[in-house]
């Protein structure tokens, strides 16, 4: 009994210390600018929702977010995405990235050409995998690879095949 007393407690203690240190992460990281969309609440939305992928390509390539549509962040071009999406400025916009800190400023971008509706997903691509969610590879099959960015930002996957190349 003291056994699994103490395996329930440490479990408990170890959920609630990770979501508030992923929240302490991201509140140093980020600015706030953009409003967070939760992994649940994306994968409950059944209207259209436009999603970018604010990841490197290597990463994209590895998994991705179904239908994610690829921006990159070190080359990412603002005319090029824009011509990916809606005209209608409305549209529903969900970026991430590995964790949500890429991912903010990449929608800082399309929020500023007028795009109101966009969201950053909270804690990536990694949240999306650890709530138990479908990712894909380059041939759109499902995978358990997740490419973690390095080894630091690679803690924050606890669910999949982490992938650093």
């Amino acid at each position: 009994m003291r056994v699994l007393l103490f395996s329930l407690v440490l479990f408990l203690s170890n959920t609630i210390f990770s979501q508030s240190n992923l929240q302490q992460l991201l509140e140093k990281h980020n600015e706030k600018t953009i409003p967070y969309i939760y992994a649940k609440d994306l994968k409950s939305i059944s209207e259209d929702v436009i999603i970018l992928d604010a990841r490197e390509l290597k990463e994209f390539k590895v998994s991705h977010l179904k239908e994610a549509i690829y921006t990159g962040y070190d080359n990412f071009n603002l005319k090029k995405t824009l011509k990916k999406l809606p005209k209608n400025k409305k549209s529903k916009i969900v970026v991430y990235c590995s964790l949500g800190v890429r991912s903010e400023d990449i929608a800082e971008q399309i929020k500023k050409s007028g795009y109101s509706n966009t969201f950053n997903l909270y804690g990536g691509i990694f949240e999306w995998k650890n709530n138990g969610n479908k990712v894909y590879n380059s041939q759109n099959k499902t995978t358990n690879k997740v490419h973690v960015f390095n080894k630091e930002w690679s803690v924050w996957l606890k669910k999949g095949i982490k992938v650093y190349e």
